[in-house]
């Protein structure tokens, strides 16, 4: 799998955990007036969340192709 396939693949799912993290309350789990925190807090989710969802589908994507 190329460089840009691979990237095309982590940004539309940090777009989808984005958009599936948007319905968590994090304010709610966190203490008030640490907004900084919640928002880092949430990208970082999102960036693993995108890693791993990446990750798995490359993989289903690798073994389907080559076997």
């Amino acid at each position: 799998m190329s460089f840009i396939e691979s990237l095309i693949i982590y940004f539309a799912c940090f777009a989808a955990s984005l958009y599936a993290l948007s319905g968590v309350d994090f304010a709610k789990l966190m203490k008030k007036g640490r907004t900084i925190q919640i928002q880092a807090l949430y990208l970082i989710l999102a960036m693993a969340i995108a890693y791993l969802l990446g990750k798995f589908l490359m993989a289903i994507m690798y073994r389907s192709f080559i076997v």
